[in-house]
This record gives structure tokens, sequence and C-alpha cells, in this order.
């Protein structure tokens, strides 16, 4: 069960003082003297009668610092005690029962915020059926002629039009205030959940960033520092009795560190975050093919067919994945001729890129984080990621995404 609205968190604060005002401004003219003196016949209540009536009137103005929220029932209750006190207020009160028409507003406004619509109509229908009653049962104490009777009846008429208008420019009103207050609120949970999911993403990001970092360096750098250190320590157990032997291992450990310092050139030049942003997209690929002569000895074949500038996400993409791929050839193919392709038709753009190397069977080894990525890479452009290769012969990559 929720907690009763109080003061210090009251949804509408400016209605509780809105309701002072009225009653206020009702209590004021409960005070004021008759304007006419046929109006002064109206009967003057008895002091226990006022006392009951005002208490009446205290009661339902503090119950507007405490509005239930909880369950139906409380609700009900709650909205019916309201009417009771009207209705002493009304019948008893004398020159009090001036303030009626003000009441009922209150009423209204407060059904609003306690009830659905359903709920607020009926408390609406209530409210007017009650005003006719009162105002019929005030007409019925001043004695008129069939004349002024004639008149009374037309301003009876007039006032419950009147009244009845307002109760529904209220109703519309509180119903207009109230749903553009739950969009507001529904607005902000949207918000912070869109928040919260975009930080989730970024934290993702970063992770598989550092996945990514960390499978580079164990496949390369790993490697590299491993073997290096095996090489040291054998020319360490063989400088005294071997010195030829162990200077040739010596020389395999220079080797290895310069591959490894390579290694790590390598992977900084790959973590960059934006590879295309001050040269195009053939120049780049023209450096990640320089890169591979350097590393292999043998430059591979490219043929770049675009007509039209590409958006950035595509150039990005096509970059990554070539990289990917260049640097899958270097490490594990074992290739001598590598065939890169880049074509554009009037709604897709495909890459392909194909070694003479000794392949992989595909279907057991497409869990590795530099596949999976070019596979995430693609489907984020809505493109297509296809690999054609089995043991001991080529491999072929095939990305096809959409210009649109």
């Amino acid at each position: 069960m929720k907690l009763p609205i109080q003061f210090h968190n009251h949804p509408f604060r400016f209605l509780l003082y809105l309701e002072w005002i009225l009653l206020a401004i009702a209590t004021i003219t409960a005070v004021m003297p008759n304007p006419s003196p046929r109006f002064a016949k109206f009967p003057e209540p008895t002091p226990e009668s006022l006392i009951i009536s005002t208490s009446s009137l205290i009661i339902f103005g503090l119950m507007g610092l405490r509005l239930p929220t909880g369950n139906q029932i409380t609700k009900i209750i709650y909205t019916v005690t309201e009417i009771i006190l009207i209705l002493i207020t009304g019948f008893i009160g004398g020159r009090i029962s001036r303030l009626f028409p003000f009441i009922y507003i209150i009423l209204v406004t407060r059904s609003c915020l306690i009830f659905n619509l359903p709920g607020r109509l009926v408390v609406t229908v209530i409210s007017f059926v009650l005003f006719l009653l009162t105002l019929q049962r005030r007409l019925h104490n001043f004695p008129l002629s069939p004349q002024a009777q004639e008149r009374f009846q037309f301003f009876t008429l007039s006032l419950s039009l009147l009244f009845g208008l307002s109760l529904i420019f209220v109703l519309l009103l509180m119903n207009t205030v109230l749903s553009e207050r739950q969009s507001r609120e529904e607005l902000a949970i949207a918000n912070e959940k869109l928040r919260q999911y975009a930080l989730r993403i970024e934290n993702q990001a970063t992770l598989e960033e550092r996945n990514r970092i960390a499978r580079e360096i164990h496949d390369s750098l790993g490697h590299s520092l491993t073997a290096l250190n095996l090489q040291l320590e054998t020319a360490l157990k063989l400088s005294q009795s071997n010195p030829n032997k162990a200077q040739s291992f010596l020389v395999r450990a220079k080797e290895l560190g310069s591959k490894a310092l390579q290694d790590v050139r390598h992977s900084v030049s790959a973590m960059r975050s934006h590879p295309l942003q001050e040269q195009s997209l053939e120049k780049a690929i023209q450096g990640l093919l320089e890169d591979f002569h350097h590393a292999n000895g043998f430059s591979p074949i490219c043929i770049i067919n675009l007509e039209n500038s590409l958006p950035n996400e595509l150039k990005t993409t096509i970059y990554r994945i070539l990289q990917e791929s260049l640097t899958n050839i270097s490490k594990y193919a074992k290739a001598t001729e590598v065939r890169i392709e880049i074509e554009e038709t009037p709604r897709n753009l495909r890459l392909s890129i194909q070694d003479n190397g000794i392949g992989f069977d595909f279907q057991q080894n497409t869990t590795g984080f530099g596949l999976q990525s070019m596979r995430d890479r693609t489907l984020a452009v809505g493109g297509v990621f296809n690999i054609i290769s089995t043991p001991g012969h080529s491999c072929k990559i095939i990305v096809d995404m959409p210009l649109s």
C-alpha cells in the first residue's frame, strides 16, 4: 500500500493553496450581511448548529492535507466523509451554507487526485446533484410572489447550468494537468532507463575492447616473449660449455625481441579510435598494405571500384575488417598471395579478401575474437558476413553491406 500524500509531498501543492483561498472567500461571503432585507428572513442557525457546521468546514479543509493513495475502499470512505461534511455544512450551517458551491468544486478537484477517470465522473455527478438539492432547499425558504418565483426558477436554471459547466471545466482541467504530469514522469523514467542502458553499453564496449587487447597481447606479444625467454635461458646454459651455439640462440632471441616490438607497435596502431579521420579510405588501405608487405615480404593485390563517397560508418567497417583479416593472414595463413576487392553496386557494397594459405575449418574455429569482431561490425551496418575455407586450402571472406 502506498503512503498517504502529505503536505510536504503533495503532487500539486498549489491546489492546497487554491482550496484555502476558496474556503477563505466562502467564509467571508458567509459572514457578510444579507444584500436584501428579504434575504434576512433566512433562518439564523443555533449556536450548536453553528459549532457543528464550522467544525465540519474546518475538518473538510484539513482533510486536503492528507489524501489517500491506498486501496479503493479507503478512497471511497474518504470521499463519503467529505460529502457528509458538505451536507452538514449546507443544510444546518445557516449563512455558512452560502459557501456550498465552492466546496463542491474542491470535492471534484480532490477526487481527480485520488480516483481514475470513472471515479472522477461519479464524484462530479454526485456534486452536481447535491448542488441542485441544496439550492432547491435554500430557495424554498424564501416566500416569493408568483412573478418572483418565475424569475427565481430562471435564475436557478441559469445558475445550475453555470455550475455544471464549471464542474466540467474543473474536471477537464485536472485531467489535462494530471495527464501532463504523468507524461513528464514517464518521460523522466524513460530517460533514466536510457541513460542506464547507455552506461551498460559503454561498459560492455569497454570490456570487449579490453578483452580484444588482452587477446591480442596473449596471441602475439605473449607468444614472442615466451619464446624469447626460452632462447635466453638456453643461451645462458650454453654460454660456458658451447659459446658458439649460445650465440645462435642469442641471435634468435634478438629476432624474437624485434618481433615482439613490432607486435606492440601493431597493437598500438590498431587501437586508434579514428583511423580514417584525416585520410581517405584508399590511403588508409594503402597504409595497411605497406605494413603487410614489410611483415610478410609480398604485397596483396588490391582492386577498389568505388564510384561514390561512402558513409564514414561503412569506411570504418571496411578498414577494421580488412585490418583484422590481414592480421590473421600474417599470423596463421602462411599465404604467398592475397587478393582484395572492394566493389560498389547500386544497392550494396562488397568486400572480398582471399588468400592461398593453409585455410582452416571455420565450423570448428568461429569463436575467436577476430572473426567475432568482424561479424559484429558487419551486423552493425546491416550487412552479411561469410567465410569460405577448408583445411589445407585457401580462405575467402565475403562481406556484403547495404549502402542505404
